[in-house]
């Protein structure tokens, strides 16, 4: 009897450390790409490679729900966040596997297994609001956050069913208050940036609809340079190619572009000038002296511009 207990204990045991070895490895991979993007989102790195297309990703990740904050040019990307949690849970599953740690063993393992616990159950839940904005509100398909979706879900399955647990009863009514709590957060954080909810005021007879993406520094960084450089960008308040031009640029950066409205009854519209320009189409970018029509991708608009940091776009 004694030697079955010992090896059934054995077997928990030597369960529970490859559920954390498991744990450590995907709470790796989680802050390698999450670190990636909000770099990326920061500048410090160039574009990033997303399976699928970098379009849809790049909508996804640079739309009012890919920050936590933002302002002027400084912002939070939600990816760091995620970054945060993951190394949190990388650590939880490595501590109790340090040699050097002996003393207090059993109360460390008990505080790390609960923390990853509420950790990838909050994760994981959050992740499903952004599954939902992605698909119901942006309308585009982002690699990283099903795969964020996926390792949170992995994580809280290992944490569940490796975690040796004595009342399970207890785990899942916890983990019950904390989904409710992480989603009712979630849905009202969704609510409030929600651009939907604010484009009211863009309704307005004459005025064009409002930009939704967040812009990179990237993009700010061009917008200014073709501003600078005298580019002007002929639009129609109506025109869908025109406001696709500026959700290229983001929200951000499309305010620090030198617009001209053409319609004759738009919103402090120009509508002399565009016909002395001879503005036929829209949008039509004026670029060194030259008109050009239709809507041109951000590396096209650096080159007219001869704007030689491109690595963002």
């Amino acid at each position: 009897m004694g030697a079955s207990r010992l090896t059934s204990r054995r077997r928990q045991d030597l369960g529970s450390k490859w559920a954390r070895v498991a744990m450590a490895i995907l709470s790796t991979i989680g802050a390698i790409y999450t670190a990636k993007i909000t770099l990326s989102k920061w500048g410090l790195i160039g574009e990033l490679g997303c399976p699928g297309g970098l379009t849809g990703c790049d909508k996804v990740l640079n739309s009012n729900w890919g920050n936590i904050f933002q302002a002027n040019n400084f912002s939070i990307p939600l990816s760091l966040i995620g970054l945060i949690s993951y190394l949190s849970i990388l650590l939880m599953a490595i501590l109790p596997l340090i040699p050097t740690i002996k003393k207090q063993k059993n109360n460390i393992s008990n505080f790390t297994w609960w923390g990853a616990f509420y950790i990838s159950t909050s994760s994981f839940f959050f992740s499903l609001i952004l599954i939902y904005l992605m698909i119901f509100k942006i309308q585009a398909f982002c690699f990283f956050c099903f795969l964020s979706s996926l390792i949170s879900l992995l994580l809280l399955l290992l944490n569940i069913f490796g975690g040796n647990w004595d009342d399970y009863g207890q785990l899942f009514f916890r983990g019950f208050l904390m989904s409710v709590a992480v989603l009712l957060a979630g849905f009202i954080w969704s609510s409030s940036v929600d651009p939907s909810t604010k484009e009211i005021s863009n309704n307005l007879q004459g005025m064009p609809p409002a930009v939704i993406t967040i812009s990179s520094p990237e993009k700010i960084k061009l917008a200014e340079h073709l501003t600078k450089e005298g580019a002007v960008m002929y639009n129609a308040y109506w025109c869908p190619h025109c406001h696709d031009q500026k959700e290229m640029f983001g929200k951000e950066a499309s305010e620090k572009l030198n617009l001209v409205e053409c319609a004759s009854d738009g919103f402090n519209n120009k509508r002399a000038l565009c016909e002395a320009k001879g503005i036929t189409g829209f949008p039509s970018w004026e670029i060194n002296g030259s008109i050009n029509s239709g809507v041109k991708s951000l590396k096209e608009l650096a080159e007219l511009s001869n704007y030689k940091n491109t690595k963002g776009f």
